[in-house]
């Protein structure tokens, strides 16, 4: 059979003829035209995004017409389709259905399902649809001034109604994203435990031990996907915020829904409470974790030992995430699972695939070849568990562009507050950044680093606001025609130096990407230069998607090298003249499909790839498509349990 799908976004609609064989298996054709802002409404009210299937046999214009539904215009049904929908099986009724974030539609509830789910008289009378309570929400989202009263309220939206949350994630994702995470997260996380409303996610601590493989099965849903997991020990460049970190990982996987596609009930937020060392949390009357001295040692490994082991026990294809663990743990913490677990961390691995993509298209828009990338001097302030990733990352890109360990190594120039990483320290340092230790000019400052090597490429994961100072900046461009300059410290007042500065330091020669987003540069001589955020979640809800979807038992190195090339390659020309090396915030889902295609390749190729069958090869990015969540209301209708 034929299908016709109308999809619109952003200005563009996108109508799909997709052809589907009797095994349900299928390949698309694909057109796309620009429309209007204000034919938008129009399009949206008409054109449905599901498949609206036809027979062929007739092969009439007509009959495809016919099967382009006209949505009605008053009534219950306003503005809503009618179309068949699969309706979803659900254990609650009556008011307890409103009480659940994951079913509650609002006024959303037609009449039909009012009565059937026992709810009529518990809703004002009046129905609505989710376009009307997207556009009342934002209403009262733009009345709100700061950025973090406008978080709180996306996060009340977020605990009674996930699906309206998450598609006004989907459908205005530029405008929300700095608001639920970087840089409003920052806040959002200090402020955790007096703002506190409603639990979201799972907290262990050392009270919890040996109980943790029963503790699990609280958790009301058997089938999760992913774990985000942090212990707060490193909340971006805010340091130790103990449990107030959890609004990292609940942050982290709105974009894994809006972004990757993972439905809301196959994710999970976790907290490892082992404690705080932060003095003022300690002390706090309203800190929400355990008030006692980290954990270290055994007992800290032995604990995230058995969280790990319990989550794996009742979800064993779980994808865990590790998220701002201190520098001292985090590496340790990746080597010890990564090769018997379905784990990443993505400060380390996500941070360095998202920048060498960044550097990817930084070379694109130079115009040298991406396989010049050893033929760089990269200087990167910041010798933790981030800055040392990046390295990795890059370092990895190079031998799989055939060159050799010691050549690749060679270009590298690891600086943290002790100066120039030397052979001198190799007792001080970690076995990760005693590879990256050179064996003269131990100790030289970041100044006379940048001086003595003259690099093409800085990078700053030193949460030191403005570090890179002019004199700095001003010496790299007297030694480079088009420096590259990454300040990627979270949050915006952690950035070693800003977009403006960078672009007027350089006299607008500068290749410029961020942490956290800045605005547009307009330099004194009227040009505009558009800088562009390296965020990971550019690659890591991608990532999460192909490896899940694939049945992946590891995350290789290699996933992560294709999965940077994939969001490099995304960038259009067009951006790269502009000065842009990473794609527009607004196609971030298509970003996601094209990594998790990639990463998903990759298992294939890796044999890992226990979901995909072998006939799915051949469309394989039709089958990722189909396996991403779209927040939309489905018909309810209660389990019951009939017997005679």
């Amino acid at each position: 059979k034929t299908c016709i799908r109308f999809e619109f976004h952003e200005g563009i609609v996108r109508s799909i003829i997709v052809i589907v064989n009797k095994d349900n298996y299928f390949r698309m054709m694909s057109t796309s035209i620009r429309i209007s802002k204000s034919f938008a409404s129009q399009v949206r009210r008409r054109y449905v995004t599901p498949f609206q299937s036809f027979s062929t046999s007739a092969n009439s214009s007509d009959e495809v017409e016919r099967l382009v539904e006209e949505l009605p215009t008053d009534g219950e049904w306003a503005g809503c389709s009618r179309r068949f929908m699969a309706p979803l099986k659900i254990n609650t009724r009556g008011g307890d259905i409103l009480s659940d974030p994951l079913f509650n539609k609002g006024t959303a509830f037609k009449t039909g399902e009012r009565d059937r789910l026992r709810i009529r008289g518990l809703l004002p009378p009046r129905l609505s649809n989710m376009d009307v309570q997207v556009k009342r929400f934002l209403h009262n989202l733009k009345m709100e001034e700061s950025n973090i009263r406008k978080y709180l309220l996306l996060e009340d939206l977020h605990d009674r109604n996930e699906t309206m949350y998450h598609r006004i994630l989907v459908d205005h994702i530029e405008e929300m994203a700095p608001i639920i995470y970087t840089p409003t997260v920052g806040q959002a996380c200090t402020e955790f435990a007096t703002r506190f409303r409603r639990p979201r996610g799972m907290y262990f601590c050392e009270a919890d031990r040996g109980n943790m493989a029963a503790m699990v099965h609280n958790w009301p849903h058997r089938d999760v996907h992913v774990i985000v997991v942090t212990d707060g020990s490193r909340i971006l460049g805010l340091g130790d915020l103990g449990a107030n970190g959890m609004g990292i990982p609940i942050g982290k996987l709105s974009l894994y829904c809006a972004a990757g596609g993972i439905a809301p009930h196959r994710v999970l937020p976790i907290v490892l409470d082992v404690g705080t060392d932060n003095e003022e949390l300690l002390n706090d009357d309203f800190y929400i974790g355990v008030q006692e001295p980290r954990l270290k040692g055994k007992a800290y490994f032995q604990l995230v030992n058995e969280f790990m082991l319990a989550v794996r026990n009742r979800w064993p294809n779980v994808l865990v995430q590790f998220e701002d663990f201190s520098s001292d743990k985090a590496q340790t913490l990746l080597n010890t699972y990564r090769h018997e677990h379905l784990t990443f961390n993505d400060d380390i691995q996500g941070t360095g695939a998202t920048t060498l993509a960044g550097v990817f298209g930084a070379m694109r828009a130079k115009g040298d070849p991406v396989e010049a990338l050893s033929d760089q001097r990269i200087v990167i302030a910041g010798a933790g568990s981030a800055g040392i990733g990046v390295g990795q990352v890059l370092k990895q890109a190079m031998l799989e562009q055939g060159r050799t360990k010691e050549e690749a190594l060679n270009t590298f120039f690891i600086v943290d507050q002790d100066g120039l990483l030397g052979t001198q320290r190799l007792s001080e340092l970690s076995p990760e950044q005693r590879e990256f230790a050179r064996d003269t000019d131990g100790g030289l400052s970041l100044e006379d680093v940048v001086k003595k090597y003259k690099p093409t490429i800085l990078m700053g994961m030193t949460a030191v606001g403005g570090l890179f100072k002019e004199d700095m900046i001003r010496e790299m461009a007297a030694n480079c025609d088009r420096p590259i300059i990454f300040p990627l410290s979270n949050p915006t007042t952690k950035a070693e130096c800003t977009a403006e500065q960078a672009f007027e330091w350089t006299d607008g020669r500068c290749i410029f990407a961020s942490g956290s987003p800045f605005d547009p540069v307009t330099t004194k001589d009227g040009r505009t230069f558009y800088p562009t955020q390296c965020n990971n979640m550019y690659v890591f809800p991608g990532v999460g998607l192909g490896a899940t979807v694939a049945g992946c038992k590891t995350i290789t190195d290699r996933m992560l090298y294709v999965a940077a090339e994939a969001l490099a390659n995304f960038v259009t020309a067009d951006e790269l003249k502009e000065g842009k090396v990473f794609p527009h915030i607004s196609t971030i889902r298509e970003v996601s499909h094209r990594v998790a295609v990639a990463v998903a390749r990759e298992a294939i190729k890796e044999g890992q790839a226990s979901k995909i069958r072998p006939e799915q090869i051949e469309n394989l990015e039709d089958h990722i498509r189909s396996k991403m969540y779209y927040p939309e209301y489905v018909p309810l209708v209660e389990k019951r349990e009939i017997t005679i």
